[in-house]
Protein backbone atom coordinates (compact mmCIF):
# COMPACT_ATOMS: atom_id res chain seq x y z
CA UNK A 1 0.00 0.00 0.00
CA UNK A 2 2.88 2.74 0.90
CA UNK A 3 4.36 1.87 -2.39
CA UNK A 4 1.59 2.39 -4.43
CA UNK A 5 0.37 5.54 -2.15
CA UNK A 6 3.77 7.06 -3.32
CA UNK A 7 3.57 6.45 -6.91
CA UNK A 8 0.25 7.67 -7.12
CA UNK A 9 1.47 10.90 -5.18
CA UNK A 10 4.73 11.06 -7.46
CA UNK A 11 2.30 11.20 -10.43
CA UNK A 12 0.60 14.74 -9.11
CA UNK A 13 3.74 16.06 -7.36
CA UNK A 14 6.34 18.01 -9.99
CA UNK A 15 9.95 17.09 -10.47
CA UNK A 16 10.90 19.89 -8.86
CA UNK A 17 9.33 19.85 -5.57
CA UNK A 18 10.72 17.62 -2.72
CA UNK A 19 8.58 15.21 -1.04
CA UNK A 20 9.19 14.89 2.75
CA UNK A 21 7.16 11.48 3.98
CA UNK A 22 6.30 12.28 7.61
CA UNK A 23 6.99 9.58 9.36
CA UNK A 24 6.11 10.37 12.54
CA UNK A 25 4.71 7.60 14.76
CA UNK A 26 5.35 5.36 11.84
CA UNK A 27 8.05 2.32 12.43
CA UNK A 28 11.22 1.53 11.12
CA UNK A 29 9.60 -1.38 8.65
CA UNK A 30 7.34 1.01 7.30
CA UNK A 31 9.49 3.88 6.58
CA UNK A 32 12.03 1.62 5.00
CA UNK A 33 9.54 0.57 2.61
CA UNK A 34 8.69 3.94 1.79
CA UNK A 35 13.03 4.40 1.41
CA UNK A 36 12.96 1.40 -0.76
CA UNK A 37 10.87 3.30 -3.10
CA UNK A 38 13.35 5.83 -3.88
CA UNK A 39 12.18 8.21 -1.47
CA UNK A 40 15.30 10.03 0.67
CA UNK A 41 13.48 12.56 2.85
CA UNK A 42 11.58 11.84 6.16
CA UNK A 43 9.74 14.24 8.48
CA UNK A 44 9.79 13.47 12.19
CA UNK A 45 8.30 15.77 15.17
CA UNK A 46 10.15 14.69 18.44
CA UNK A 47 13.90 14.63 18.77
CA UNK A 48 14.04 11.44 20.64
CA UNK A 49 11.55 9.47 18.04
CA UNK A 50 14.10 10.50 15.51
CA UNK A 51 17.12 9.69 17.78
CA UNK A 52 15.65 6.10 17.93
CA UNK A 53 15.20 5.83 13.87
CA UNK A 54 18.13 6.96 12.84
CA UNK A 55 20.45 3.70 13.57
CA UNK A 56 17.39 1.31 12.39
CA UNK A 57 17.50 2.73 8.89
CA UNK A 58 19.60 3.36 5.33
CA UNK A 59 22.51 6.17 6.83
CA UNK A 60 21.74 7.86 3.56
CA UNK A 61 18.21 9.02 4.27
CA UNK A 62 17.76 12.89 5.41
CA UNK A 63 16.03 13.69 8.10
CA UNK A 64 13.85 16.91 8.59
CA UNK A 65 12.85 17.99 11.93
CA UNK A 66 9.25 19.48 11.16
CA UNK A 67 7.98 19.63 14.71
CA UNK A 68 7.81 22.51 17.97
CA UNK A 69 11.39 22.65 18.96
CA UNK A 70 12.10 23.04 22.66
CA UNK A 71 15.60 25.00 22.91
CA UNK A 72 16.10 22.06 25.78
CA UNK A 73 15.68 19.75 23.09
CA UNK A 74 18.41 21.37 20.12
CA UNK A 75 21.02 19.59 21.12
CA UNK A 76 19.50 16.27 20.23
CA UNK A 77 18.46 17.91 16.62
CA UNK A 78 21.20 20.09 15.77
CA UNK A 79 23.99 17.71 13.15
CA UNK A 80 21.67 15.24 13.22
CA UNK A 81 18.50 16.37 10.87
CA UNK A 82 19.62 17.67 7.73
CA UNK A 83 16.89 20.20 7.79
CA UNK A 84 14.99 21.93 10.93
CA UNK A 85 12.06 23.16 9.40
CA UNK A 86 10.13 24.84 12.56
CA UNK A 87 12.75 27.61 13.34
CA UNK A 88 10.05 29.72 14.55
CA UNK A 89 11.94 32.69 16.83
CA UNK A 90 14.94 34.42 17.37
CA UNK A 91 15.60 32.71 20.73
CA UNK A 92 15.49 29.34 18.97
CA UNK A 93 17.61 30.53 16.27
CA UNK A 94 20.24 31.66 18.67
CA UNK A 95 20.27 28.13 20.84
CA UNK A 96 20.79 26.32 16.76
CA UNK A 97 23.69 28.36 16.17
CA UNK A 98 25.14 28.12 19.41
CA UNK A 99 25.15 24.38 19.51
CA UNK A 100 26.07 23.98 15.61
CA UNK A 101 29.06 26.34 16.47
CA UNK A 102 29.52 24.17 19.48
CA UNK A 103 29.80 21.12 17.81
CA UNK A 104 31.49 22.28 14.86
CA UNK A 105 28.49 21.69 12.39
CA UNK A 106 26.56 23.66 9.93
CA UNK A 107 23.18 23.22 10.45
CA UNK A 108 20.71 24.02 7.45
CA UNK A 109 17.11 25.61 8.56
CA UNK A 110 13.69 27.04 7.38
CA UNK A 111 12.03 29.97 9.13
CA UNK A 112 8.60 28.98 10.12
CA UNK A 113 5.82 31.93 9.34
CA UNK A 114 2.95 32.01 10.88
CA UNK A 115 0.63 32.59 7.96
CA UNK A 116 -2.28 30.98 9.55
CA UNK A 117 -4.09 33.06 12.30
CA UNK A 118 -4.85 30.11 14.91
CA UNK A 119 -3.47 30.06 18.44
CA UNK A 120 -2.21 25.94 17.51
CA UNK A 121 0.10 27.72 15.02
CA UNK A 122 3.68 28.85 15.44
CA UNK A 123 6.00 31.07 13.74
CA UNK A 124 7.89 34.44 13.14
CA UNK A 125 5.12 37.22 12.34
CA UNK A 126 5.83 38.51 8.32
CA UNK A 127 7.28 41.52 10.13
CA UNK A 128 10.07 39.71 11.75
CA UNK A 129 11.49 37.93 9.25
CA UNK A 130 14.14 40.56 7.74
CA UNK A 131 15.68 40.63 11.13
CA UNK A 132 15.72 37.47 11.95
CA UNK A 133 17.45 37.07 8.32
CA UNK A 134 20.25 39.31 9.41
CA UNK A 135 21.49 37.94 12.37
CA UNK A 136 25.20 36.78 12.50
CA UNK A 137 24.73 33.22 12.27
CA UNK A 138 27.62 31.30 10.58
CA UNK A 139 27.05 27.96 11.84
CA UNK A 140 23.22 28.11 10.41
CA UNK A 141 22.05 28.13 7.02
CA UNK A 142 18.98 29.77 6.69
CA UNK A 143 17.29 27.94 3.74
CA UNK A 144 13.76 29.44 3.28
CA UNK A 145 10.95 29.58 4.53
CA UNK A 146 8.17 26.52 6.11
CA UNK A 147 4.59 27.19 7.07
CA UNK A 148 1.16 25.72 7.53
CA UNK A 149 -2.62 26.99 6.18
CA UNK A 150 -5.13 27.09 8.50
CA UNK A 151 -7.34 24.31 8.80
CA UNK A 152 -10.30 24.80 6.81
CA UNK A 153 -12.65 23.79 3.79
CA UNK A 154 -12.13 27.07 2.79
CA UNK A 155 -9.50 26.52 -0.18
CA UNK A 156 -9.49 30.39 -1.21
CA UNK A 157 -7.94 30.96 2.22
CA UNK A 158 -5.71 28.48 2.01
CA UNK A 159 -4.50 29.71 -1.22
CA UNK A 160 -4.45 33.32 -0.13
CA UNK A 161 -2.23 32.19 2.97
CA UNK A 162 0.43 30.14 0.71
CA UNK A 163 0.13 33.00 -1.63
CA UNK A 164 1.39 35.26 0.74
CA UNK A 165 4.04 32.82 2.10
CA UNK A 166 5.49 32.70 -1.59
CA UNK A 167 5.40 36.22 -1.80
CA UNK A 168 7.25 36.40 1.39
CA UNK A 169 9.71 34.08 0.19
CA UNK A 170 10.49 35.98 -2.98
CA UNK A 171 11.11 39.10 -1.23
CA UNK A 172 13.46 37.97 1.32
CA UNK A 173 15.49 36.07 -1.35
CA UNK A 174 15.62 39.56 -3.65
CA UNK A 175 17.32 40.84 -0.40
CA UNK A 176 20.88 42.27 -0.97
CA UNK A 177 21.87 40.29 2.39
CA UNK A 178 20.39 36.82 1.63
CA UNK A 179 22.11 34.04 0.25
CA UNK A 180 20.03 34.12 -3.15
CA UNK A 181 21.67 30.43 -3.42
CA UNK A 182 20.81 28.73 -0.08
CA UNK A 183 17.64 30.68 0.71
CA UNK A 184 15.82 28.28 -1.90
CA UNK A 185 12.93 26.21 -0.20
CA UNK A 186 9.36 27.45 -0.16
CA UNK A 187 8.03 24.39 2.03
CA UNK A 188 4.31 24.16 2.11
CA UNK A 189 1.77 21.61 1.65
CA UNK A 190 0.48 18.61 3.45
CA UNK A 191 -1.71 15.47 2.99
CA UNK A 192 -4.87 17.60 2.52
CA UNK A 193 -3.81 20.66 0.51
CA UNK A 194 -0.51 20.20 -0.95
CA UNK A 195 -1.67 20.45 -4.54
CA UNK A 196 -2.98 24.48 -3.79
CA UNK A 197 0.29 24.63 -2.49
CA UNK A 198 2.17 23.44 -5.32
CA UNK A 199 -0.38 25.97 -7.50
CA UNK A 200 1.41 28.62 -5.59
CA UNK A 201 4.88 27.99 -5.37
CA UNK A 202 5.49 25.74 -2.78
CA UNK A 203 9.07 23.98 -3.45
CA UNK A 204 8.67 21.10 -0.97
CA UNK A 205 5.29 19.30 0.59
CA UNK A 206 5.19 17.74 4.08
CA UNK A 207 3.16 14.45 3.09
CA UNK A 208 1.99 11.76 5.88
CA UNK A 209 -1.56 10.65 5.66
CA UNK A 210 -1.64 10.34 2.24
CA UNK A 211 1.61 7.84 2.09
CA UNK A 212 1.17 6.21 5.76
CA UNK A 213 -1.65 4.01 7.46
CA UNK A 214 -3.18 6.23 9.96
CA UNK A 215 -1.15 5.08 13.57
CA UNK A 216 -2.13 5.96 17.12
CA UNK A 217 -0.27 9.22 18.48
CA UNK A 218 1.73 8.85 21.10
CA UNK A 219 1.36 10.78 24.58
Amino acid sequence: MIACNIKLLLRKIPRNVTLVAVSKFQPAPMILEAYNTGLLVFGESRSREMLQKIPLLPQDIQWHFIGHLQTNKVKEVVGRAAMIQSVDSVRLLNAIQQEASRTGVVQDVLLQVRIAQEETKYGFMPSELPQACLLPLPNTRICGLMGMATLTENKEKVRSEFRMLRQLFETLRSGPDVDYEAFCHCSMGMSGDYDIAIEEGSTMVRIGSAIFPPRPQKS
